[in-house]
Formats: structure tokens, C-alpha cells, sequence
């Protein structure tokens, strides 16, 4: 099961915004860039928070491997969804060394960027 379309960053435009005008944070095998509610919509909106995933073929040359990398990330962030504030649009970039991980380093890992970003915080 996938996130939810409303979750769903697709546009192209809305990718560049996000790589232009947002935070980077990165860890070992994961780069986050995040974009604000507040740079994005001066008008406080209750936007759905978005994500979007970006693998390339750097990371593996089998789509199949590319592809269970994104749905374990993909169930990492329903887990971490409901503690995220509103209005984020999201893109997680995976870096090659991705390849060799499991569900459980996906989670820590995006749990971690996600504190230092201050999308979510810490306990």
C-alpha cells in the first residue's frame, strides 16, 4: 500500500521548487529537501504535507531493486506521517550506498533528517 494520492508530490514544478527554494539535510545512505509551509503559503492554509521520492540509477541498475527501496521508504513514511506538521513539501533523495539497507535503517534514518529539519520534533 503507498501513500495516499493527497500525499503525493508528482509535478515536476513542484520537484524544482523544492530543489531551489528548500533545506537540505543529509545522512548516510538518505538527502532530504523540504520546502516550508511558510516560504510556500503566506496564507495559513491546511495543506496536506507531500513527498516525493527520487532514486536514480546510480543507486542500482535493476529497476526491481530501485523499486523496494522506494515502497520501504514509501511504509517508513506512513509511520512517520501523522507527526509531521502540515504544509511540507518533501523529496527524499537516496544515495547509492542505500542499496544494502532494510526497513528498519529507512526509519531511523528518515526519523533522524526529519528532527534535524524540524518537520517533526524530537522527544
Amino acid at each position: 500500500m503507498g501513500l495516499p494520492s493527497k500525499h503525493r508530490l508528482k509535478r515536476r514544478w513542484d520537484f524544482k521548487t523544492v530543489y531551489k527554494q528548500g533545506i537540505r539535510r543529509s545522512s548516510h545512505y538518505l538527502i532530504i529537501r523540504a520546502l516550508s509551509p511558510l516560504t510556500e503559503n503566506s496564507v495559513n492554509q491546511a495543506v496536506d504535507t507531500k513527498i516525493g521520492i527520487s532514486i536514480s540509477r546510480k543507486v542500482s541498475k535493476k529497476a526491481v531493486v530501485r523499486n523496494r527501496i522506494k515502497r520501504q521508504i514509501r511504509s517508513a513514511f506512513r509511520c512517520l506521517l501523522p507527526n509531521i506538521s502540515p504544509g511540507w513539501f518533501i523529496v527524499i533523495i537516496v544515495k547509492p550506498e542505500a542499496q544494502e539497507c532494510n526497513y528498519e535503517h529507512f526509519l531511523r534514518e528518515l526519523e533522524q533528517l526529519l528532527i534535524r529539519s524540524e518537520i517533526i520534533h524530537g522527544h
